[in-house]
């Protein structure tokens, strides 16, 4: 049995997994069009697996080893989506759905195996492994349903950010005020961040004749990479000696907008 692996749902959590996901996108498209695609796909998926192994190899919730494989995860998966719509060609309903079913499938699957689907209890390798390929799904999934609004039904990234803003806060008032399941609440939100995110880092970064600020991927990932860091320093600084002491403390469910 292993001790906890994931951080406590705080609004530090969600803001650093907005940070995260935004950095995702503008990396993604920083490395693609100053480098050779495939070198930078490439390098992406090798970074994206060390920090993947890294994380399943500590035995406890490390922040700065955690943050780093979500970050890798936003990185990677934005230039899977791409790569499916700009290389292969796939319309963006389709990646939608295709993905929606994807992620549905490593629910039910989780739910069978291990009975529960909660953030609270990734205390076993088997739930480790579910609970990763969720958020690889879910990274997926937002970016597809991010560039599906943008772009296909023409919304753009400020609007889209909106949007995606607005139904982001909703399972956290669901869950507070209309008995909404924590878990449930909690997956909604994680989905939704990633269209969140992204679409306001490409509003920041793309040009003016594509409805942004024109600010440049390389320096709105910079930014939003300081973000990140002040984040992860702060969560070492709060995680307590212990970490039983932490896992005592998350026990019960929190809300996805604490």
């Amino acid at each position: 049995m292993l001790r906890n692996k994931v951080p406590a749902v705080t609004a530090l959590f969600w803001v650093t997994k907005l940070l995260t996901t935004a950095m995702g996108e503008t990396t993604s498209d920083y490395l693609v069009k100053n480098y050779d695609p495939v070198v930078a796909v490439i390098a992406a998926f090798v970074v994206f697996a060390a920090a993947l192994a890294l994380q399943f190899a500590v035995r406890r919730y490390i922040p700065w080893v955690y943050w780093l494989t979500v970050l890798m995860v936003a990185v990677f998966g934005t230039m899977v989506a791409d790569v499916l719509h700009i290389v292969i060609g796939v319309p963006y309903y389709v990646s939608t759905v295709f993905f929606a079913i994807v992620l549905a499938a490593v629910f039910l699957v989780w739910y069978r195996s291990q009975r529960t689907l909660s953030v609270h209890h990734i205390d076993t390798r088997a739930r480790e492994f579910f609970y990763w390929c969720a958020v690889l799904a879910t990274f997926a999934l937002g970016t597809a349903v991010g560039d599906l609004t943008a772009t296909t039904f023409g919304l753009g990234y400020l609007a889209s950010g909106i949007l995606f803003g607005v139904l982001f806060a909703i399972p956290g008032a669901a869950f507070r005020w209309w008995g909404m399941g924590a878990t449930a609440a909690f997956w909604t939100s994680y989905v939704l961040t990633r269209p969140f995110g992204a679409s306001i880092s490409d509003w920041l970064a793309v040009s003016h004749a594509r409805g942004g600020l024109d600010l440049g991927p390389g320096p709105v990932s910079l930014v939003l990479f300081a973000g990140i860091v002040v984040c992860v320093i702060v969560m070492t600084a709060r995680r307590p000696a212990d970490p039983a002491d932490r896992s005592r403390a998350s026990a019960p469910e929190a809300s996805p907008a604490a």
